[in-house]
């Protein structure tokens, strides 16, 4: 088990984490002790270790330039080669029309970035209000926002990601009636929907058939494609502080960004376990489903990450309710 409290300043790198470390009930309650009392320490942001890490990021990974594919970044003839297997594409003047011409992120950082993840801690949290009142906000998968969900996730979105497996499960693969995969955009109005179409060459065609599917409807949401490069970068970095896994979670790259994006970020509906944090009591995978989650990532071991970064005071964890609504 690894520590999760640390002093400031202190670079010691999260151990080697167990993948079936939620499947011993005994360490999972040690977790959930030791992440408590960790979190019960007033936190405050400490500025030279959020710049320290940031500059990190800044220089062992691509920049927000190179984070999506742009035309300035993929030119017709070049190759896009994917970060989930060994296989490249030739960028061809058909795809190159369908990338954005330069990166959409404001040059200057923000103030604050949201990150919310769809744990099932969020239930009855009543955070929503928090959450809209980012600057910025970044939600994983397509979560639903209506129904009840506002007051407790929030409805503002400026980047919602979109694994490709969610248009085979959800849409059948859009080869038939595609009117609902558009209205389940609806909620997210003109936000940026970050599509990893390149990651693995088997999602391709249907991530391309997502795009083609927005523009045919005139939906205001705005595609784009995730450099695979910038992934590869990011699984190099975080390696190199101690995550021991083959790929990363959507909720650990959209973190990512938000650091790269915004000088402070709170990430909420992040949590890796079945009992909430401050009581206990039994929660579903997802604030809206209890699906679990693809083995292929290591929960635990990107939470212990994440507590160490809101240790360290660079980042702000939320294991809390919201029962007040605002700030």
């Amino acid at each position: 088990m690894s520590h999760l409290c640390y002093r400031e300043g202190n670079n010691k790198a999260v151990e080697k984490n167990s993948k079936n470390q939620e499947d011993n009930p005994q360490k999972v309650k040690d977790f959930i002790h030791k992440a408590v009392e960790c979190y019960s320490q007033t936190w405050k942001k400490q500025e030279d270790n959020y710049q320290k890490l940031r500059s990190k990021l800044s220089s062992e990974c691509l920049g927000l330039d190179k984070a999506l594919i742009t035309q300035n970044n993929k030119p017709v003839g070049s190759e896009i080669v994917y970060d989930g297997e060994k296989k490249t594409l030739q960028v061809t003047p058909e795809l190159f029309n369908i990338f954005l011409k330069d990166q959409p992120f404001s040059s200057k950082t923000l103030d604050t970035c949201a990150v919310v993840g769809n744990g099932g801690i969020l239930i009855n949290s009543s955070c929503g209000e928090r959450i809209d009142s980012a600057q910025f906000v970044i939600r994983c998968n397509l979560p639903p926002l209506a129904n009840g969900y506002e007051k407790h996730v929030g409805i503002k979105t400026d980047l919602v990601t979109a694994n490709p497996s969610i248009f085979n499960d959800r849409y059948g693969a859009l080869n038939g009636h595609r009117h609902p995969f558009v209205e389940s955009l609806r909620s997210y109005e003109n936000s940026l929907l970050l599509i990893h179409a390149f990651s693995f060459s088997a999602y391709t065609a249907v991530s391309l058939r997502a795009f083609n599917t927005i523009k045919d409807f005139e939906s205001p949401i705005r595609p784009v494609f995730s450099n695979p490069e910038y992934l590869k970068s990011l699984i190099l970095f975080w390696r190199s502080q101690g995550l021991r896994e083959s790929r990363l979670s959507t909720g650990l790259i959209t973190t990512s960004l938000a650091l790269q994006l915004c000088n402070n970020i709170d990430l909420y509906g992040f949590w890796p376990f079945s009992n909430h944090p401050q009581d206990l009591h039994p929660l579903t995978n997802h604030y809206y489903d209890d699906i679990k989650p693809n083995k292929f990532h290591a929960m635990p071991a990107e939470f212990d990450l994440l507590m160490r970064l809101h240790s360290q005071g660079i980042l702000r964890l939320h294991l809390e309710d919201c029962p007040t609504g605002g700030k």
